[in-house]
């Protein structure tokens, strides 16, 4: 669900949000090289935070442009009728990583990886969270289309 922050930030918002459920949160959008590229800098940093009761991990995630994650989220949408098997996708420098497994009951299970790296010492975290396939899926796609293509205010 795209929202904005207090500081009027973009923010799309993955799973339930609340005082138990596990959430994913994707914000401060940020073209790094845009002072040497323009608007042709194809480099799109953000933050994926994972929150929950229990957890809040977060980490800095480096795109090309999205590195084709609403590509393979609108793939997943447009076989609502299921797929074998996991698809799998990760940004550049696998800081995010995603699995799409589409499983009985017309559901599509995504499981996300959230990865640390040097010099703050490697981790891993992973959540899942369920989406119907199809609609669902389609909105989740475009959410994600909207954050990567909207306009960055650059500090």
């Amino acid at each position: 669900m795209i929202d904005y922050d207090a500081s009027g930030g973009l923010v799309l918002r993955v799973g339930q949000p609340g005082s138990r459920a596990l959430h994913l949160l994707f914000s401060d959008r940020l073209r790094p090289f845009r002072e040497d590229y323009g608007e042709d800098d194809p480099v799109l940093d953000l933050l994926v935070t994972a929150r929950g009761e229990w957890a809040r991990v977060q980490t800095s995630v480096r795109t090309f442009n999205g590195d084709g994650l609403c590509t393979f989220l609108f793939s997943a949408a447009e076989d609502f009728r299921g797929w074998a098997g996991a698809r799998t996708w990760h940004s550049i420098e696998r800081q995010l990583t995603l699995s799409a497994e589409h499983r009985s009951g017309g559901h599509v299970h995504l499981t996300w990886g959230v990865h640390g790296r040097p010099p703050y010492g490697r981790w891993d975290f992973a959540t899942t969270t369920v989406h119907a396939a199809g609609e669902e899926m389609r909105k989740l796609a475009s959410d994600f289309r909207e954050f990567f293509t909207a306009e960055i205010e650059q500090p």
